[in-house]
This record gives C-alpha cells, structure tokens and sequence, in this order.
C-alpha cells in the first residue's frame, strides 16, 4: 500500500497530505467522483482546488442535460460514493438539504417529488 506523501497543488501551489494509508483508511480524494484521467495534466490538485474542478467538471456536464440524456447518463455507471459532498451533490438553502442534478443523476431515476433540480 502506498504512503501518505506532502504534495504541492498544481494550481495554488499549497501543500496538502496525498495517498492511502491502508485499504481501509484511503485518501480524501477517493470520496469524490472518479470523473478525471490522469492524463489531463497536472499533478494532484489541493483538496480545495479538486472540489472546485469537480464541482466545474460537473456542472459544464449538468449543462449539457436534457430530461431524454438524463435518462442514459454517464453518472449512473460510475461507482457508488457513500459520502455525499457539499456543492457536488448538495447544498444547504434555509436549513434544509437540497439535492443538486448531480445526486439525481447519479440514481438515474426521478422520484417523483418535484425536485428543485431534477434534470427528469
């Protein structure tokens, strides 16, 4: 198993702690969605800086949604996160949770409770 390692962020240039510890304990960046190649330049980003290219990454893909594409979209194949993170898949409006067209992609299916932002 890899080592924690101190990087320095590609884009801030900050240094943060990076790597798996163990196959239990893995690094912070496993909790977000695996939407990037490695192959897309740079080294590992801060996890500030991550949150915020997921978080574009993600709505330049919402923008391109229709409720017909939402029905065969590519976040319902992805692998299950069991953490949810605020900004990506929610954020918090008077106290109360709402869910982004990122969580509602990522089950594939409406609910059928007029959400704020159900791409269906």
């Amino acid at each position: 198993m890899n080592s924690i390692k101190t990087k320095i962020c590609s884009s801030c240039e900050s240094s943060f702690s990076c790597g798996d510890i163990s196959e239990e304990s893995k690094c912070w960046c496993n909790d977000f969605p695996p939407i990037f190649n490695l192959s897309e330049g740079g080294d590992c980003l801060c996890p500030i800086c991550f949150k915020e290219a997921c978080e574009d990454k993600i709505d330049a893909y919402v923008e391109t949604m229709t409720p017909q594409k939402a029905l065969i979209n590519k976040a319902t194949a992805l692998p299950k996160q069991e953490k949810l993170i605020e900004g990506i898949d929610y954020y918090i409006e008077n106290g109360n949770y709402v869910f982004k067209a990122w969580f509602h992609l990522k089950r594939g299916t409406c609910c059928g409770n007029d959400c704020k932002h159900c791409p269906y």
